[in-house]
């Protein structure tokens, strides 16, 4: 209903209605999943070291997202002369997966199914976190997948390395994502891009990461190389996971999250990374986690995480064609 106004249907501003992920459609029912990009909610956060917080992320990330969905007629980008995002792109908001309180298997479990969910539907996953512990359940969701359509190259954009075995009996944290990652047989390589500073592992760890095949550069590594020469490093044609923790950006432009790190990534050194990963294979799935939004009383933070995952999605799929 349109009200007074010259124009049919509603304009529909970004402070107007509910707050479903760029204000598309919400998919209660998970068999019934028909779209080319479903988003779910992982607010768990209870893999954290440090600041806890997480676990609004996704409730932050969607609120933040409806500033980018009042264009009628998709996104359209002078610099590249090209309409991203329009009508042929079905995105829907499948809500979250439920979580369990001091559950972290159940927990996890449910992110599982969530993300299983969106691949039998032959949706691509975006996956909002959520502590980085979120992205096992993600990888693990892919096993299947994999049988059928080949193994993943993970691509891992943060500040730190999360290469963690065992500490403490503790396997499924946020320190331990990338470490159970590459041990699955369907993953066939990492590329790990923001690692620095003080790092929550070990010399011992970054030793094993490279022994195993991943890749690892530092922000200022990745910028003396440029966006470039470093997609040339990263197999071409392969089917790409992309996991990005927020603690990647500097905390300058990206305060709300549980460890910050400074010296982090500025907008552009990594969209121009996911707009030529894009390019040069097939992304398969994306999670975007550690956005903890009471450190960020802007809120630029969440919206930073909003903007890079439209554009990012809005690459995939022109991309794509």
């Amino acid at each position: 209903m349109s009200g007074h106004g010259y124009e049919s249907g509603r304009l529909n501003l970004p402070f107007v209605g509910i707050a479903t992920f760029g204000k598309k459609d919400y998919v209660a029912d998970w068999d019934q999943i028909d779209a080319d990009v479903a988003i779910l909610g992982a607010p768990f956060d209870f893999g954290c070291q440090f600041r806890s917080g997480a676990r609004f992320g996704p409730r932050s990330v969607r609120e933040a997202s409806t500033l980018f969905s009042f264009g009628h007629a998709g996104a359209y980008d002078h610099e590249d002369d090209a309409t991203y995002l329009g009508a042929d792109v079905r995105i829907v908001d499948i809500g979250d997966a439920d979580i369990i309180h001091t559950k972290t298997e159940e927990s996890h479990a449910n992110i599982e199914y969530g993300v299983k969910k969106i691949l039998d539907a032959g949706a691509l996953p975006v996956t909002i976190g959520g502590d980085h512990s979120v992205n096992i359940p993600c990888i693990n969701a892919f096993a299947e997948d994999c049988r059928k359509n080949g193994p993943i190259h993970v691509i891992q954009i943060d500040a730190h390395l999360d290469f963690v075995d065992e500490r403490h009996g503790v396997t499924v944290g946020h320190g331990n994502p990338m470490r159970r990652a590459i041990e699955k047989d369907y993953v066939s390589g990492m590329t790990q891009l923001g690692i620095r500073n003080v790092s929550s592992t070990a010399r011992e760890g970054y030793a094993d990461a490279r022994e195993r095949g991943s890749d690892i550069l530092s922000v200022r590594q990745v910028r003396k190389l440029g966006p470039e020469a470093v997609l040339a490093r990263i197999p071409e044609g392969a089917r790409y996971y992309v996991t990005i923790d927020i603690d990647a950006f500097c905390p300058s432009i990206a305060p709300g999250t549980g460890t910050p790190s400074h010296g982090g990534f500025q907008y552009y050194d990594v969209l121009e990374i996911l707009q030529g990963l894009s390019k040069r294979g097939n992304v398969v799935g994306i999670d975007l986690v550690e956005v903890a939004p009471d450190y960020d009383p802007s809120q630029s933070t969440q919206i930073l995480a909003a903007q890079l995952l439209l554009n990012f999605i809005g690459f995939i799929f022109h991309n794509r064609k």
